[in-house]
């Protein structure tokens, strides 16, 4: 391993939130790909607590925006473009569920980076699926259960530069040795 990058630690590090998008949809392979990514994030004893929706759908993913935007009182698309909107949701009955789809974000966020696709953890999925017409969709769409809104994990093709990492702040890590 010497003299070697390990893939999976420099995704990490040049992984950045991109909030420019290109219109162009990405191909469904590539979005299985990232989604099942994310069912392969750790949960508390292994219950698997989170749900993702993988929208495509240009009129669902609309409608998903203007609910976000006006949870924030903007009228701007808060999804910057992206067409798609990968949501986690996760089952409020289970302790670890908060973290449990966290972690399923950044499993999201790093497999679209390494498979060539822009990303950005976008809030407010809380406030969009406590809201009546936020039930209703899970509803139309078959799901049951007490879920929470995690977060949306916004894919696609970037329309500008990839950021640089800030610089890490001085002691980000302690040893306790």
């Amino acid at each position: 391993m010497s003299g070697e990058k390990n893939q999976v630690l420099e995704n990490m590090k040049t992984r950045r939130s991109i909030r420019k998008y290109k219109p162009d949809m990405v191909p469904k392979e590539i979005i299985e790909k990232i989604a099942e990514a994310g069912t392969y994030a750790a949960t508390g004893m292994g219950k698997q607590s989170p749900i993702i929706i993988a929208v495509t759908n240009k009129e669902l993913r609309d409608r998903l925006s203007k609910m976000n935007a006006q949870v924030m009182g903007s009228n701007s698309d808060p999804f910057y473009g992206a067409p798609v909107v990968l949501i986690v949701l996760a089952n409020k009955n289970y302790g670890t569920y908060v973290y449990d789809g966290s972690l399923v974000m950044g499993n999201l966020m790093l497999a679209a980076h390494e498979l060539g696709i822009a990303s950005c953890w976008i809030h407010r999925a809380k406030e969009e699926f406590e809201s009546p017409e936020g039930k209703q969709i899970l509803k139309d769409l078959g799901i049951t259960g007490d879920y929470e809104g995690i977060g949306h994990c916004i894919l696609g093709y970037a329309d500008c530069e990839e950021p640089t990492a800030a610089p890490r702040k001085e002691n980000y890590v302690i040893f306790a040795e």
